[in-house]
This record gives C-alpha cells, sequence and structure tokens, in this order.
C-alpha cells in the first residue's frame, strides 16, 4: 500500500502549518481594517507562492510547497475537503424561509439582479471570448454561460456580515437584501452545478450530461423536501442526546461529505452536495444560533484559511495581471448588478436611497466568485488571465460594498430615535420572560398612549419575529414593523433584568428590548432609528448604564450625556 514517506509528512505539517498561520494573521489583520478575513487569506496565498516568494526565494517556496509528490498531493487533499466545509457554512447562511416571505420587493431584485449581469456576463462572453481569457478551443456556449454566472452570482456571507458591521442585518433592508442574495446564490450554484457537468471529462462510469442534470435537479428537489424535513426532525434527538457541540457538528460534517460524494460521483463537483446540505440544515428551526456559530468558527478559523491561502499557490499573479482584462470585468459586473437590482428596487416601489444600499450590498462577491472562478481555472475552461481577473473583481467589490452602502444610507441626516419614545412607553422593568410577551407588554405601553391599538400592532410586531428573530447581539433586540394608518414613528423600550431570548447570534438573551413602529410608506424611518440606536449603544460601559436607570428622565439624560461624549 502506498503511504507518505517520512520526509513528505514533514513537508506537508510544514506547509500547512505555515500557510495557516500566515493566513490566520493576515486574516485578522484585515478585520482590523474592515475589510474581510478572506482578503487578508488570500494575501497570504500570494505572498507564499510563485508571485512573490518564488521570485525572491524559488528553492525556499518550492522546499515548503512543492507542486508535485506526496506531501503536494496531501496538501491539494485536505484544500478539497476544506472548500467541501466552506460551501457548508455558506449553505447554512441561506434562509428559504427568509426568501418565502419578503414578497415582491426581494423577488423583484434578485431577478433583475440576477437576469441583467447575466444577459451581459453571457454577451461580452458569446462575442468576445479570447478576449475575456477563453482557453483555446474552450466550448463558446460553455464559456459564455460559465462568465455569465460568474457575473450573476453574490457572495451572501460577505454581504451578511456588511449588514451586521452596519447594524442593518435584522432590518427590512437588510431582510430584502439577504432574500435577494439566497436566490441569486441557488440560482447561481444550480446553472453552475450544470456547467460542470457539461465540462467534465466522460469515463466509463460517468451517467452522461443528461442524466447528470435530471440527477442533479432530482437531488436538490430531494434535499429542499425531504432533506429539510429530516433534518428538522432528529436535530432535537441529536442536542438531547449528544454533547455539545460534538453531536450537530458530527451531523452536519458527515452529511456535508456524504452528499459531496454523492454529487461528485453523478458528475456534478462535491461541493454542490455539501452547500445543499447546509441550505437543508440551516432552514431548520432547531439549530439555534449558538449551533451554527460553532459550525462556522470551526471552519472558518481552520478549513477556510488554508483554501483561501492555497489559490494564491497556483498563480502567478503578477505575471498573469491583466489591467484591461481586470478593468473591464469589474467594469461589466458592476454595471450589471447594480443597473438590475436599481430596476428591481424601482419596480417594487423601494426609496432611491434604500434602492442604491440594495444594490452596492448585492454587488458584492467574494469567496464565491473565486470558488467558481478556481472550479473554471481547474476544469481549463479559462486562463491564468481571467482566474486573476475574477478575483480581483471579487475582491475590489467586497472591499467597496460597505463604504458605500455607509455613505449612501448617511447622505440624510439620522432621526434620534428618543424623539419617538413616549415617557408612558419607557419599561423601567419588564415583568416579561419571553419575547412575544415582551413583545405584547411593549406595545400594550404604547397603546397607553393612544396611539395604537395593542393588538394589533403586536401581531404585527410577533409575525415580523417569526420571518427573522430581531436579537442584534450584545443584550439588545429590536423587534419592529410597519403599522397601517401610523403618522410617524413610534417606539417602546423596556429593561429586562434576566434577559428575554431573541435568538441572538451571540447567544445572549436581550436585556434591552426596544420595539420600533413604522408608517408603511415611510421606508427611511426604521433604518434611520436602528442606526442611531445602535451608535448610541455601541459602548459596553452604555448599555450597563442604560440597565441601571429607573425613569424615562434619567434615560433621556443618559442619552444627551453620551451623545455630548460622542460628539466631543
Amino acid at each position: 500500500m502506498a503511504k507518505l514517506t517520512a520526509h513528505e509528512i514533514t513537508t506537508l505539517c510544514l506547509s500547512l502549518g505555515v500557510l495557516l498561520f500566515a493566513a490566520r494573521c493576515l486574516g485578522e489583520l484585515a478585520r482590523r481594517f474592515g475589510q474581510p478575513a478572506v482578503l487578508g487569506e488570500i494575501i497570504t496565498g500570494i505572498l507564499l507562492g510563485p508571485t512573490v516568494l518564488g521570485h525572491l526565494a524559488p528553492e525556499l517556496s518550492a522546499h515548503l510547497f512543492p507542486s508535485t509528490g506526496g506531501a503536494a498531493l496531501g496538501r491539494d487533499a485536505i484544500v478539497q475537503v476544506s472548500l467541501v466545509l466552506f460551501l457548508l457554512v455558506a449553505g447554512l447562511e441561506v434562509d428559504l424561509s427568509v426568501l418565502m416571505k419578503q414578497g415582491r420587493a426581494a423577488a423583484a431584485i434578485s431577478v433583475c439582479g440576477m437576469v441583467v449581469p447575466f444577459l451581459a456576463g453571457f454577451a461580452a462572453a458569446w462575442y468576445l471570448p479570447r478576449a475575456f481569457g477563453a482557453q483555446p478551443g474552450a466550448d463558446r456556449a460553455i464559456f459564455a454561460l460559465f462568465f455569465a454566472t460568474a457575473l450573476a452570482i453574490t457572495a451572501l456571507p460577505v454581504i451578511a456580515k456588511t449588514l451586521m458591521d452596519l447594524n442593518l442585518y435584522r432590518s427590512d433592508v437588510g431582510m430584502i437584501v439577504i432574500a435577494a442574495a439566497v436566490f441569486d446564490d441557488l440560482m447561481g450554484w444550480l446553472i453552475f452545478a450544470v456547467i460542470l457537468g457539461m465540462i467534465s471529462e466522460p469515463d466509463a462510469d460517468s451517467f452522461g450530461l443528461p442524466a447528470t442534470i435530471v440527477l442533479t435537479l432530482s437531488f436538490a428537489a430531494l434535499m429542499f423536501t425531504a432533506g429539510r424535513w429530516s433534518f428538522h426532525r432528529v436535530l432535537p434527538w441529536v442536542q438531547a442526546h449528544t454533547s455539545f457541540p460534538g453531536g450537530v457538528l458530527a451531523l452536519a460534517l458527515s452529511a456535508a461529505l456524504l452528499a459531496a460524494s454523492f454529487t461528485e460521483w453523478i458528475g456534478i463537483h462535491a461541493i454542490f452536495g455539501s452547500f445543499l446540505v447546509g441550505v437543508a440544515l440551516g432552514d431548520s428551526a432547531h439549530l439555534r444560533a449558538r449551533t451554527r456559530a460553532t459550525i462556522e468558527q470551526f471552519v472558518s478559523f481552520f478549513f477556510a484559511p488554508l483554501f483561501f491561502g492555497s489559490i494564491g499557490l497556483r498563480v502567478d499573479f503578477m505575471r498573469s495581471f491583466d489591467p484591461l482584462l481586470c478593468g473591464l470585468v469589474l467594469a461589466i459586473a458592476c454595471a450589471g448588478k447594480l443597473a438590475g437590482c436599481l430596476i428591481g428596487a424601482r419596480w417594487a416601489g423601494m426609496e432611491r436611497r434604500e434602492g442604491w444600499a440594495v444594490a452596492f450590498g448585492m454587488n458584492a462577491r467574494g469567496a464565491m466568485e473565486i470558488v467558481l472562478g478556481l472550479l473554471a481555472f481547474q476544469a481549463g475552461l479559462i486562463d491564468e488571465r481571467m482566474f486573476v481577473a475574477l478575483v480581483v473583481m471579487a475582491v475590489v467589490t467586497s472591499m467597496m460594498s460597505g463604504p458605500l452602502m455607509r455613505r449612501v444610507l448617511a447622505r440624510k441626516k439620522l432621526r434620534q430615535f428618543q424623539q419617538y419614545l413616549p415617557s408612558k412607553a419607557f419599561v423601567a422593568r419588564l415583568h416579561s420572560r419571553e419575547r412575544r410577551e415582551a413583545i405584547g407588554e411593549l406595545c400594550l405601553a404604547l397603546a397607553d398612549t393612544g396611539a395604537i391599538d395593542a393588538r394589533t400592532a403586536s401581531q404585527a410586531v410577533w409575525q415580523r419575529e417569526l420571518v427573522t428573530p430581531t436579537g442584534i447581539g450584545n443584550a439588545i433586540a429590536v423587534p419592529h414593523a410597519r403599522i397601517p394608518g401610523l403618522q410617524a414613528p413610534l417606539i417602546a423600550l423596556g429593561l429586562s433584568a434576566e434577559g428575554i431570548d431573541f435568538d441572538a447570534p451571540d447567544g445572549h438573551g436581550a436585556r434591552i428590548v426596544m420595539v420600533i413602529l413604522s408608517p408603511p410608506e415611510d421606508h427611511g424611518a426604521q433604518l434611520e432609528i436602528l442606526a442611531d440606536m445602535a451608535r448610541l449603544f455601541a459602548r459596553p460601559e452604555v448599555r450597563t448604564r442604560a440597565l441601571e436607570v429607573r425613569s424615562h428622565t434619567e434615560f433621556l439624560a443618559l442619552v444627551q450625556a453620551e451623545r455630548s461624549h460622542a460628539a466631543h
């Protein structure tokens, strides 16, 4: 039986250790500058690969990262598993219930945001295939389909992280962006799965393209129906009878690897199977935010850095960098996605400022783009110039998404939330222990002002809560709804000594609960109030002092003191 030699094991462990350590360091450095960690991880590969270290110290580079032999095969195997598990995490980010419940706005933006860049990319690649890096002899139709899909897909994890950083993830606009991105990702990966089946080399055991497509679509349908139901049924049993987090982690990873094996066997890349498992598993209400975070951290802190760091080991970015091609790809990608999303937002009747914010958010490509490009490059569909251009486009669009959303949402002076908080709607000590009870208690306090009907408001807020829980972390929850007939925003704020479970990402109960009611036609109110609240409670000491106040007057004094502190 063939096995790795002692020298190959030494080289493999050394290369993985160096790559992981450097990728994590540069990933954390990227976060410090407000950029996604994947940017630092990709730069790691560029520094350690043929682009930099290969030129400065070619012998050291070849020793650390050999391109042939057992160590190279072992490293490639681990990288492939890393890619499979990364797509599992990407699938966990997909919330099918959000996609179903966001209605017209999400549907319009997702369809237009997919179709317009897809058509633009297809036309450009069809008429100018060689200019866009098609390999000689590559099928024009397949290449055009790939390029169109690459421009149409979005980066759901990057978008979600950007919205969280802006404190917009649980807002109506945030959920519209997430729902539209979910649709784009699902359609994009389905199309790309078919493309992979078209370009894979047939062998004696292959099913053939028609059978592969039928099996792929059937497997996807099975995972969205029976797969979702099975995970929903088995998760409570696993959580009740196994230790945390080992039980759920083992279930998720084994299911992802089994599904990856199946999709690779039928002629589609293994990542598609793990992605579908992530979607089916993540859709279960029994998968708590803490468990989801554990799976994500397990993959993101070990496997993802190895995969993204290895990208730079494959290509000499300096030699393959084509400024004209990079600029052209970036321009078409941005123009197509922005135009499509703006058309969709206008179609849905969204305010212009919110439409631009949605478009900038959807324009982020990130890691998904890089994965698509790498698979196409490995399959011989595109050359190194095009692969580098796709990586550059993914990085640039991810970097520009957050700052542009901040700028467009900050053009108008934000309203301060305390001006919509009546004295009767400040509850110094909530008696409720459950989130539905807390929502009802705060809506009842608002009803005492004579502005709303408590039952109607409570039902509206609870229905919105069922779409996506509104715990944003740091002991804060912001349940909200749009109420027909309301003339101006209304806020009720309650403090809980014990904390109330609003299913926050950090797993902590909410001790500051703020119900926000806004008129349906005032599209910007909710965003401005949430942004103002996030700025006020950004510092831990402010949250601590807020829990100590005893009256509406004391709370207003705290707010004014903090605003004066921030101004100076």
